[in-house]
């Protein structure tokens, strides 16, 4: 079992950034592929980026914007987020449990609770 806590969301005009951290625990995380989806009201959730042990990808809507990034001797991934769009207005969440880089939500096994970004324009 594996769990995911994530923290640094808030309110933020547009133009600005926010870090968000997702703190794991329970098993071994190294290896383990994280990701970050999101979404918004009455959409469905959507991939954001996601990172394995040498390797990033990220969704086209956020590539040269946000940067994914892991720290495993703190057990903890970071979503950087920069330039940040009203239309980046999200519940964000990660995962972890895929098997590749391009899974889709439905093939992680676990999830954290999720944290607010709100992106005012």
């Amino acid at each position: 079992q594996v769990q995911l806590v994530e923290s640094g969301g808030g309110l933020v005009q547009a133009g600005g950034s926010l870090r968000l951290s997702c703190a794991a625990s329970g098993r071994t995380f190294n290896s383990y592929i994280m990701g970050w989806f999101r979404q918004a009201p009455g959409k469905e959730r959507e991939f954001v980026t996601a990172i394995s042990t040498y390797y990033t990808y990220y969704a086209d809507s956020v590539k040269g914007r946000f940067a994914i990034s892991r720290d495993n001797a703190k057990n903890t991934v970071y979503l950087q987020m920069n330039s940040l769009k009203p239309e980046d207005t999200a519940v964000y969440y990660c995962a972890t449990g895929a098997t590749t880089l391009r899974s889709a939500p439905r093939e992680y096994k676990y999830w954290g609770q999720g944290t607010q970004v709100t992106v005012s324009s």
